[in-house]
């Protein structure tokens, strides 16, 4: 549950980083890194690994955190973790939970509260081979925005929501195609 008494996101933080990428623009150079081990059937244990800012690796992130995922049951998993597709919505959800409360600092909003449903549309056709026609990811996610606010109104509170698919980078990168390199080493 969120402390009441302090806003999501300190606008100052945020001003104070943008000033420094505006004067090191190398600074807005970020690499996420996570490896991953099988864990036995579909199931895949990753962890953290360094972030990579202006060429310069943190280490201190490798192996902080743990995540597990695999696949129910009835999707060929054993259901001991988080899914792909899950995750994929997890991050988007928190992508969101990020440039919502930027955008809304930097408009002077305090928000309250952010609540979110998604929801990921997929027809395994596609995956399973039955229908060469239909992709194999996605056909839509959904995502079901609630904000509360004590100070804004809500013409104030859509207009953040408005502007969340060109302000979130998670939604750019799920959007719109990137190159993804793949490979065997």
């Amino acid at each position: 549950m969120k402390d009441d008494s302090r806003p999501f996101i300190d606008i100052n933080k945020v001003n104070e980083t943008v000033e420094a990428v505006k004067g090191d623009r190398n600074l807005a150079k970020v690499t996420f890194c996570m490896h991953g081990k099988s864990a036995g059937g579909v199931a895949l244990n990753s962890q953290t690994g360094a972030l990579i800012q202006n060429g310069q690796a943190d280490e201190a992130r490798r192996g902080q955190f743990s995540l597990l995922s695999d696949e129910p049951v009835p999707l060929l998993g054993s259901d001991r973790g988080v899914s792909p597709a899950e995750y994929a919505l997890n991050s988007l959800a928190s992508c969101y939970t990020v440039t919502l409360a930027a955008m809304a600092a930097a408009r002077n909003i305090q928000l309250d509260e952010i609540n979110m449903d998604l929801y990921f549309d997929i027809d395994l056709s596609g995956f399973l081979g039955v229908d060469p026609n239909v992709r194999n990811g996605a056909q839509a996610i959904r995502v079901d925005v609630r904000l509360k606010s004590a100070d804004a109104d809500e013409a104030a509170l859509q207009a953040l929501v408005d502007a969340l698919p060109s302000h979130s980078p998670l939604h750019d990168t799920l959007a719109n195609p990137v190159n993804i390199m793949t490979r065997r080493v």
